[in-house]
């Protein structure tokens, strides 16, 4: 693999800054500093960071959580704004959120250190199917659903088919939708409805890749049973995890 990405899987720095490690000759790779885009083999290379051996791997961790709205989750932000990694003190490693949900959007967000999983779980390829709950202004027609069904022109491209049903009109000019996307870019559910003329009041997602996030309070999280963790990595391609 990768050099940056191993570093960034054993915790040494983010993929960006640990790139920055190695063009500055920080990084030895059986004792000799090596360009940025080598390729390492963990089982057979000694590789030292600064005159430190590499730490080995970690196990693997898999948590959900019942993300908050008014959390980013990345690790830190210009802004100020607090993170959803702020939760997740006194967990036994490092993670990472598993893709990206809107400072506004609420629920199931994934964590781990499995970077491999992480990667393929967000990887456009996959699929992998995030259903979403969303409360929207107006009374969406046949016609706005089944435009999203299709899939709706957006300023980064045609959208993919999506699965939508109608939950439920109130008398205050609202209707709560039950969308499911397999694609993973920025804002989609909310550009998506607005494109069809239904701008996004609250948006929560209730599952991501099969896991419901049920039981848990904003903010909360929970380690993934080992049958969700094996089938998640079942899923994209890899194999079982010791971790």
């Amino acid at each position: 693999m990768r050099l940056a990405k191993l570093l960034a899987q054993r915790g040494i720095a983010a993929r960006r800054k640990a790139e920055d490690l190695i063009a500055q000759g920080a990084v030895t790779v059986n004792g000799a500093v090596v360009p940025v885009v080598t390729l390492v083999d963990p089982g057979r290379d000694i590789i030292e960071v600064s005159g430190v051996p590499l730490p080995p791997a970690s196990p693997h961790f898999y948590y959900l959580m019942n993300k908050p709205a008014g959390y980013i989750t990345g690790r830190s932000d210009p802004q100020g704004r607090a993170s959803v990694l702020d939760l997740c003190q006194g967990l036994p490693a490092r993670v990472e959120p598993v893709g990206r949900l809107d400072y506004e959007t609420e629920g199931a967000l994934l964590l781990t250190n499995d970077g491999n999983l992480a990667h393929r779980l967000t990887h456009p390829s996959r699929r992998v199917p995030k259903k979403y709950v969303a409360r929207v202004s107006g009374d969406p027609g046949a016609a706005a659903v089944q435009a999203i069904q299709d899939g709706v022109e957006l300023e980064d491209g045609r959208t993919a088919p999506a699965v939508v049903s109608v939950l439920g009109r109130d008398s205050r000019g609202t209707a709560r939708l039950e969308i499911t996307v397999t694609e993973g870019r920025n804002r989609l559910v909310r550009r998506m409805l607005l494109k069809v003329g239904h701008p996004v009041l609250s948006l929560r997602r209730v599952e991501f890749a099969g896991i419901e996030v049920v039981g848990l309070k904003p903010g909360e999280l929970r380690p993934l049973t080992p049958t969700e963790a094996q089938r998640l990595r079942k899923m994209v391609g890899l194999e079982a995890s010791p971790g």
